[in-house]
């Protein structure tokens, strides 16, 4: 197995907890439309696929159905506009998030960020939090005409960073992720402490399961030439 030189983060959910502010902004767009708020607790069962998704979600109270169009137009319309104006109110870095990303970064790993958020809001929320620096490429859900899960991105990143997809490693919280490092050639490890659901996680078999990221340099450690050996054969 190739040793691994790319490591793709998602955002949401694995390195940053973001629900009480994306929750908010649903709250608010729902009071401005007449709805019941669903409160944070739906949310979280919500997000992941996207905004427009989660609008829909929120505006139908269903899974999968599509609002009519002129109230997804008014819901939209109010949730970009709250979301920015709360967009890193009570968002926080999850445990290791910052010193895992300094320890890849000084063994001269290559970074990423790929996400589903809109791109609206993953740049500001990134330079808000001071992790923008860290990445030499950032995907959101719209840089590209398709995002996880299928494999686009992934591979996007791998030819940019000039590392071959054998060589690249998706951390994640959902299936998406997963799904999207499969069929990229991608090793997948999942983080169990994100939005994402266990059972459906388990599913895709990922190479590692962790309940932390203070875990994943350890794991790194223990795949072929190791995080010293990456940084020697740049």
């Amino acid at each position: 197995m190739p040793p691994i030189r790319l490591l793709a983060f998602d955002l949401d959910g694995t390195l940053v907890d973001s629900v009480p502010d994306i929750a908010r902004a649903v709250d608010l767009m729902a009071r401005e439309l007449g709805l019941p708020p669903p409160g944070i607790g739906q949310v979280r069962i919500w997000v992941g696929d996207g905004v427009r998704r989660l609008v829909k979600r929120a505006l139908t109270g269903e899974h999968d159905a599509e609002p009519p169009e002129e109230l997804y137009r008014r819901g939209m319309e109010a949730f970009r506009r709250h979301y920015r104006e709360h967009l890193a109110d009570a968002t926080r870095l999850y445990p290791f998030a910052l010193e895992v990303l300094n320890g890849l970064r000084s063994a001269g790993t290559q970074l990423a960020c790929i996400t589903n958020k809109s791109a609206e809001f993953t740049e500001p929320l990134l330079q808000t939090l001071g992790l923008r620096g860290y990445f030499g490429v950032v995907l959101s859900g719209d840089s590209l005409k398709r995002r996880k899960p299928d494999p686009l991105p992934l591979l996007h990143a791998a030819h940019t960073l000039r590392v071959a997809p054998t060589q690249g490693c998706m951390v994640g919280d959902s299936v998406n992720d997963m799904r999207a490092a499969r069929a990229a050639g991608f090793q997948a490890v999942a983080v169990t402490y994100g939005y994402g659901n266990a059972a459906e996680l388990a599913t895709t078999a990922p190479d590692a399961r962790l309940d932390s990221l203070a875990a994943l340099p350890a794991w790194l450690a223990g795949q072929p030439a190791g995080l010293a050996g990456r940084a020697a054969s740049r």
